[in-house]
């Protein structure tokens, strides 16, 4: 495996709430990951970090070896390498097309290789055929699986997920689950976000837990 980030002795405050405060911490690529925790441990600003969103208070964070440096326009080039999929995200009006391709053009993507890319997205999530259905009037399953072709369209090398099998049926979340566990092994590094302390042995991978914004040591590792 290939280390993909490192943080040194990471904070993130606000005001006087120490919302994550993580001496190291490694993510290799190419892996699943799934980062538990209790609401309020500090999960979503971990995400926001991971995706160049939210700079930290303290600390440091090497990428691909590379030291970020917030204040550099090198930050705004990762931001494409990384997408962030909220637990309830926003479709926009129009065509299924235009919520998948948004970004790619972002990225600069158009044309047909962006046709090509919104097909390949929808064909993995099971839509295939939907590029010009109105994103408004697709069922929440459709939407949530919408939701996720348009963070696959970019191949992102990095798939950070905020609860994803949240509040959605049972045949989508089999569906979306059954994608995300097939992307490591397409070379996408994904996190995604649980309330269980224990994920299912189907999601193989590493595991990490936060516990008042503080990485829990592996429960192997505790006394008896």
């Amino acid at each position: 495996m290939t280390e993909l980030y490192r943080l040194r002795s990471v904070t993130k405050k606000y005001g006087t709430n120490v919302a994550v405060d993580i001496g190291a911490l490694t993510i290799d690529s190419g892996r699943l990951y799934t980062l538990a925790g209790s609401n309020g441990a500090g999960k979503s600003t971990l995400l926001g970090i991971l995706a160049f969103l939210t700079p930290p208070t303290t600390g440091e964070i090497l990428y691909a070896g590379e030291r970020i440096d917030w204040k550099s326009d090198i930050v705004r080039g990762l931001r494409r390498k990384v997408t962030l999929l909220h637990q309830s995200p926003y479709l926009f009006g129009g065509t299924v097309f235009r919520n998948v391709a948004y970004g790619l053009s972002a990225r600069g993507i158009a044309g047909e290789d962006a046709l090509r890319a919104v097909d390949r997205a929808l064909e993995t999530v099971g839509l295939e055929g939907f590029r010009e259905r109105d994103a408004r009037e697709l069922s929440g399953g459709e939407a949530q699986r919408v939701a996720m072709a348009r963070a696959l369209a970019p191949a992102p090398e990095v798939l950070l997920l905020d609860e994803p099998l949240a509040n959605i049926d049972r045949e989508t979340a089999g569906l979306l689950e059954a994608v995300i566990a097939s992307l490591p092994s397409r070379g996408t590094t994904v996190v995604m976000t649980t309330h269980d302390p224990d994920p299912p042995a189907r999601h193989s991978g590493g595991s990490i837990v936060l516990d008042h914004g503080k990485v829990a040591p592996p429960r192997d590792s505790l006394p008896a």
